[in-house]
């Protein structure tokens, strides 16, 4: 592991590793991709699945059939369902606790303030398949989509190299009642939910994690559709002092380095933890701190994806982290744990973004409409504030709106 002194040039890589997303290659590259899809639709889809996946569809492959997922069934054992039905429980009850009530506001007047919650339309995932197939993605989406009340739910992921998507994303997709899913992956996936193609329909809004060329896609595409983050690859920091225990410390951190391009980090000011695991994690790193209180700020500052907080005061630790995406407290809390079956979505910000994103939501899927209605009474007591700022503002005609109802 690579030790950074917080005052040291090292740490400042750390806290800029968002930029990695604008690499100007990258940025142009998916472009190219997002142009093309929009001039050409299912046969550049189909062009950038044999290129890129190896994969060569027709149109009507694109679609995964009812025969398709009847086939995904044949590798799927009973303990895999019995343990999907556990899951879906956990996850269910976590948004469930979630649902708002409209706020309202009513005064003696007849001014009525309120707000109106409505499910979006139309729903966008995409689980990543390339290095490894990630079920979990998929009731870790689909599930607060469903109970938000979101109508049309599309899931894609990228076909493996015999042209089928893994069993266990179809099975676990059509448990969950998804009943759109594409063969299409990376930044060509995005764009054909984006905008639309004949075989893909367009969507409201786009929510899952993928490489960098799905990251940037998705950066591009916002405003034609919706997105839910810029989710970079996976981060574990980890905040330790001397009573925590190394064995623990390293089978996470090393967890955390399966994850291509992951991020893993140990913040500590203990001397002893830096000298037991120094020599692990080759791709990782620790901070050494010079206290307790540095190493929340170094938290801080990181704003990692997964924070695990392996300290005897974790709860008083963490009432001082602002940014994080998901927080675990205490020696029996691995990240692992809320990756697969914990309840929150492992849907998370990454790359420093933690600063002003946050985890899936069940607002993720909602949208709000301000009602407003007043009566001439209350109209009438706001007349001169409402004149006063019109022409302050030059915009006469506003004031003159209010003014014709009372002559």
């Amino acid at each position: 592991m690579k030790i950074l002194k917080t005052d040291g040039p090292g740490i400042q890589k750390l806290y800029d590793r968002n930029l990695y997303a604008r690499k100007k290659r990258i940025e142009e590259k998916v472009r190219r991709i997002i142009e093309d899809i929009r001039a050409k639709g299912d046969d550049a889809v189909i062009k950038y699945t044999k290129r890129f996946d190896n994969v060569k569809l027709t149109q009507k492959q694109i679609k995964v059939t009812e025969n398709e997922i009847s086939a995904a069934y044949q590798g799927i054992t009973s303990d895999f369902i019995s343990t999907l039905k556990i899951i879906i429980n956990n996850v269910s009850l976590f948004y469930k606790k979630q649902l708002k009530k409209p706020c309202r506001v009513k005064n003696e007047d007849g001014v009525i303030l309120r707000e109106k919650i409505t499910p979006l339309d139309s729903i966008g995932i995409y689980v990543p398949a390339g290095t490894a197939p990630l079920v979990s993605s998929v009731y870790m989406s689909v599930i607060p989509a469903k109970i938000a009340g979101v109508k049309r739910i599309v899931l894609v992921s990228p076909p493996d190299k015999t042209g089928n998507i893994n069993p266990h994303i179809l099975a676990v997709a059509n448990l969950l009642k998804v009943n759109e899913i594409y063969k299409i992956g990376g930044a060509q996936a995005i764009a054909a939910l984006a905008f639309g193609t004949k075989t893909v329909p367009k969507v409201d809004k786009i929510i899952g994690p993928g490489n960098m060329y799905v990251t940037e896609a998705k950066r591009q595409l916002f405003g034609y559709a919706d997105i839910d983050m810029l989710a970079g690859p996976s981060e574990l920091a980890i905040i330790a002092g001397r009573q925590s225990n190394p064995d623990y410390i390293l089978a996470d951190l090393e967890s955390q380095a399966e994850h291509l391009g992951g991020l893993a980090v140990l913040i500590t000011p203990s001397k002893k933890l830096v000298k037991q695991l120094k020599q692990y994690i080759p791709n990782g790193y620790v901070v050494h701190t010079k206290n307790m209180a540095e190493t929340i700020d170094v938290a801080n500052r990181l704003a990692p994806e997964h924070l695990q907080i392996m300290t005897t005061n974790a709860s008083g630790i963490a009432n001082k982290i602002q940014n994080a995406g998901a927080i675990f407290l205490g020696l029996y809390s691995p990240t692992a744990v809320g990756d697969y079956i914990a309840g929150p979505s492992h849907v998370l910000p990454t790359l420093g973004t933690a600063k002003f994103f946050s985890g899936l939501c069940l607002s993720d899927f909602t949208k709000t409409s301000h009602i407003i209605a007043y009566s001439k009474k209350a109209l009438e007591r706001v007349r001169e504030p409402i004149e006063k700022v019109a022409l302050l503002e030059g915009l006469t005609k506003h004031n003159e709106s209010v003014q014709i109802r009372f002559k």
